[in-house]
């Protein structure tokens, strides 16, 4: 099987071993992956995972349930029987694996296996491009599950990349008002044509005293900024996932009562039914899609200064 794998160092085979589903999982054939920035992460450490890298896709199952049909699939395989699991917890099982991140062989190859209840079948209105931005997608609408935000809020976004983007385009759906911070003019502009103010990083002290800051910077630099913009009582959402510490005092945001609240892994139905209503635009953030193969090079064009998103198909 052709796949691209991280063993201290990036690199593609042919001779993967193609992955045998046990009872209640399923085999699906990749038709696209995305490369996130969690994904050059993990070249530079973070998780320590070794193995085939990846975790946005959209493929066909070729077992179980749903087979023959397209499919999506949520990225944390939970036990079902820790106390996190009974609560309704599954993404904070004690026990799980995550796709191309912990413990389980990623998307990136030309196929994966997930369990049974991890896929969605994605509608026929939805294109495989729009399709695999659903896993990021509901990372970004997980924010309105955990926070309420008003239409007569403030609202600021760090981070002018991919989930950044995504992010932006869901919180302007509250009718909030909303700004997105960034360093890369050409990628701020995408949001100004969907007419969201924006700020570089170097002016955005003026959008000081918001009500909720959106670290999506993907770096240590994201918090330190959102906690010199939140106002006192105020709320921080930590999107940002990546190999490092953060060094930033934490006195004046327990002075200031600052609320913080880390935001992973969200809702996929959601996600595919604004996909369906076209209430959010997916496809223009899409700069390449290059053959599995090439995925050495697709990681260091995903790098490349104002590149979005990347993808890569393993049929080719």
């Amino acid at each position: 099987m052709r796949a691209l794998l991280f063993d201290h160092h990036l690199e593609y085979t042919e001779s993967a071993p193609l992955p045998i589903p046990p009872a209640g999982e399923s085999l699906v054939r990749v038709s696209l992956a995305g490369i996130c920035n969690t994904d050059v992460e993990i070249t530079r450490g973070y998780m320590d995972f070794m193995g085939i890298i990846g975790h946005e896709f959209v493929g066909v199952a070729e077992s179980g349930p749903l087979a023959g049909q397209r499919v999506v699939g949520e990225i944390n395989a939970a036990c079902g029987q820790c106390e996190m699991c009974r609560q309704g917890h599954r993404t904070h099982c004690s026990q799980r694996n995550v796709l191309g991140i912990l413990n389980r062989q990623g998307a990136m190859a030309e196929w994966l296996v997930l369990p049974d209840e991890n896929l969605h079948r994605v509608p026929d209105a939805v294109s495989d491009g729009q399709a695999v931005f659903v896993e990021p997608l509901a990372a970004a609408l997980e924010i309105l599950e955990q926070a309420h935000i008003r239409p007569t809020e403030r609202v600021v976004v760090i981070g002018d990349g991919k989930l950044g983007q995504l992010v932006t385009q869901v919180l302007a759906l509250t009718g909030c008002d909303l700004a997105l911070v960034g360093r890369h003019p050409d990628k701020l502009i995408r949001a100004e044509r969907r007419s969201v103010q924006t700020r570089l990083e170097s002016a955005a002290v003026q959008l000081k005293g918001a009500d909720v800051v959106v670290d999506c910077a993907g770096s240590d630099k994201g918090l330190a900024l959102a906690a010199q913009l939140v106002r006192p009582r105020g709320r921080i959402v930590l999107k940002s996932t990546f190999h490092g510490s953060q060094t930033i005092a934490m006195t004046p945001l327990v002075v200031s009562e600052v609320t913080m609240i880390g935001s992973r892994c969200g809702p996929f139905e959601a996600a595919l039914r604004l996909l369906v209503r076209r209430l959010v635009d997916v496809e223009t953030l899409i700069d390449a899609v290059m053959p599995l193969a090439h995925g050495i090079a697709a990681f260091e064009r995903a790098q490349a200064p104002g590149i979005m998103k990347v993808l890569l198909r393993p049929g080719q």
